[in-house]
């Protein structure tokens, strides 16, 4: 025999000696059947709305005028200078009202969900256009079945808009033939139970699963690793800083460079975030950082699919921007003041007969700083006054009136505590004394002079637009807010609120929850270097906050999905302190020095007699 064919021979026999140990240590396939033949990732999506968007155009001939949407013609009923008309079936309405300029801006109302701004233009004699925008109302899972060694399937239940997953609280998937049950124990029972059954068929790879809370059946369908369950993907590429583009938005741009902060230590913290295990209904679910300074937008990175272009969810962080509101509408004449009270203004300029003396003393600036005394703590299942109760319930749509009605728990002023009916009702009084709808209020006020041209609101069954929180903002805009009241109350030359009223928002004037609390910001210090900076924010549910650390000239925001799972406050509590802030370099800083990670950052609890007392204002 040859050398070649001898030594061909030897390398058949090693091939399908290897063939026969890799197929021998190769895992056996699932059998039919099984759980085990479910095990990857899964995405089911439903899309409730909305049923009418597009272009809109109002037309005048003669002394009528006429809208057309979405393939509907209706009349418009034009009082003084308001125009309004409803589409039929509910489908929808607008109210604006025409402009000294001769434009017509208003809102969109759809049948459930966020109302949006619409501005219409002139378009020659006696006609305005423009777009309805209102964002889709989707409802989105995603389902991470993996084997567990005792043999069952355990699940990851995961919800973007709304953390509903971690709610429900899943376990593990049985099946039995093409039956399903997801089992598990949701936040509000003590054991396990089914919390949805279904289906799997085979032929067209579909598992079904039934939440009639939440629309009815999803069809779930295998994700590859590409999916938005990841920050960008199972296996990202390795992250290159890039500066954010200019927009039309009105935010300057610039370069981490620019401004002295260290992009490889901002390139390791993106890194770092793209890499985090998604193997936890708890892993933090960052939607974008954004980063800001000396009035430059320097980093801009959205994760999960989120995009600088939706509207995302700011819940509590709102709170915030009720404060802008009752601010600008003071700067523009409305007679209202701080010590305004409560129920003189809400019942039109006289005290309802028989009141309580308590409420008596209720002023404007109760509400604003959480103290009105009301029993409304958020956190207290008993309290009649608290958020939950408030809007579960059916008999009161009007929210102003509800909560005027709700018992006194102590004296106004005397303590502070977290209750989302304060600022509602702080918006309610700013409508009563200036007879306008604080939607327009806010387009007009705030919206404009700060370029944020699209937003989502939402009303309460009597078509008060929600104080206490839930506006849906662009990230790159809501951020603005932070660069508001660090200007002193001016955005890009266009002054919003008085210079006064961004102080003293942002001063604590009582303790809240270990931190301090101003009209409706939130205050802490974080460790720097070897000091302290002092830190004013936007916080909500979920991850959102808008960060601004004045001796920084630093602006922090981050949008999060950790609705109901721990996560919420990672970027506030542990990415900021720990890997953002030491890459922030002051002027003389020598910009070769290594950024060192800070420890985990937690605030110091305030003793618990100075949980309710009140800080002495620095006026």
């Amino acid at each position: 025999m040859s050398r070649t064919r001898l030594l061909l021979g030897c390398l058949l026999v090693g091939l399908a000696v290897g063939e026969t140990r890799a197929a021998a240590a190769a895992p056996a396939a699932p059998a039919p059947g099984s759980v085990a033949e479910l095990t990857g990732l899964w995405k089911a999506r439903r899309w409730f709305g909305p049923d009418v968007r597009g272009p809109l155009t109002i037309r005048k001939s003669g002394p009528n005028y006429t809208a057309s949407i979405a393939g509907h013609d209706v009349p418009v009923r034009v009082t003084k200078n308001e125009a309004f008309f409803e589409l039929p079936q509910g489908l929808g309405s607008f109210r604006g009202s025409f402009q000294p300029g001769g434009e017509l801006d208003g809102h969109w109302y759809p049948p459930r969900g966020l109302f949006t701004p619409v501005h219409l233009r002139p378009q020659g004699a006696n006609r305005w256009s423009g777009e309805v925008l209102s964002p889709d109302d989707l409802f989105t899972f995603y389902l991470l079945l993996q084997p567990r060694p005792d043999g069952s399937m355990g699940v990851i239940l995961r919800n973007q808009e709304r953390d509903w997953g971690s709610l429900l609280g899943p376990h593990r998937l049985v099946r039995e033939g093409d039956s399903l049950k997801l089992m598990g124990q949701p936040v509000w029972r003590k054991q396990e139970e089914v919390i949805a059954r279904g289906s799997y068929d085979a032929e067209h790879q579909t598992l079904t699963l039934g939440f009639p809370d939440r629309g009815g059946s999803y069809d779930f369908q295998r994700e590859d690793d590409q999916s938005d369950f990841y920050p960008r993907g199972k296996h990202p590429a390795k992250y290159v800083y890039r500066p954010p583009t200019p927009d039309a938005d009105g935010w300057p741009t610039g370069t981490l460079d620019e401004v002295d902060i260290d992009r490889p230590a901002m390139e390791r913290l993106v890194q770092k975030l793209l890499e985090a295990p998604m193997d936890s209904v708890n892993t933090p679910k960052i939607h974008a950082l954004l980063v800001a300074r000396h009035g430059k937008l320097v980093f801009e990175e959205y994760f999960h699919g989120e995009n600088r272009a939706k509207l995302h969810d700011t819940r509590s962080a709102a709170k915030s921007v009720t404060s802008v509101i009752v601010g600008a509408a003071m700067r523009a004449g409305a007679p209202l003041e701080l010590s305004s009270p409560v129920y003189q203004v809400m019942n039109g300029g006289s005290f309802p007969t028989d009141l309580e003396p308590a409420k008596r003393s209720m002023t404007l600036e109760h509400l604003l700083t959480m103290s009105s005394g009301f029993f409304c703590d958020d956190q207290n299942d008993d309290a009649p006054g608290n958020e939950d109760k408030m809007q579960e319930q059916t008999e009161e749509p009007d929210w102003y009136r509800y909560t005027l009605k709700v018992p006194q728990a102590t004296p106004p002023g005397e303590k502070c505590v977290y209750c989302s009916a304060n600022p509602n009702l702080a918006l309610g009084m700013v409508a009563r004394v200036t007879g306008q709808s604080p939607a327009d209020l806010f387009d007009r006020l705030v919206a404009r002079p700060m370029n944020i041209r699209y937003y989502g609101w939402w009303n309460d069954p009597a078509g008060h637009p929600y104080g206490g929180g839930g506006m849906h903002f662009l990230p790159r805009d809501f951020m603005k807010f932070g660069q508001l009241m660090l200007n002193g109350g001016s955005w890009q030359g266009h002054r919003v609120v008085s210079r006064e009223w961004a102080i003293q928002s942002t001063t604590p004037h009582y303790h809240l929850w270990g931190r301090g609390y101003g009209y409706l910001w939130w205050s802490v210090d974080y460790p720097y270097k070897n000091r302290t900076v002092h830190a004013y924010y936007a916080g909500g549910n979920g991850g959102q906050a808008v960060v601004v650390i004045p001796a920084l000239d630093l602006i922090i925001a981050t949008f999060g999905g950790n609705y109901a799972s721990p996560g919420s406050y990672y970027v506030q509590m542990t990415v900021l302190p720990r890997d953002l802030l030491p890459a922030v370099r002051e002027l003389g800083d020598d910009k070769h020095a290594p950024v060192v990670a800070r420890a985990d950052f937690t605030p110091k609890p305030m003793a618990p007699q100075a949980e309710a007392g009140r800080i002495t204002p620095q006026r």
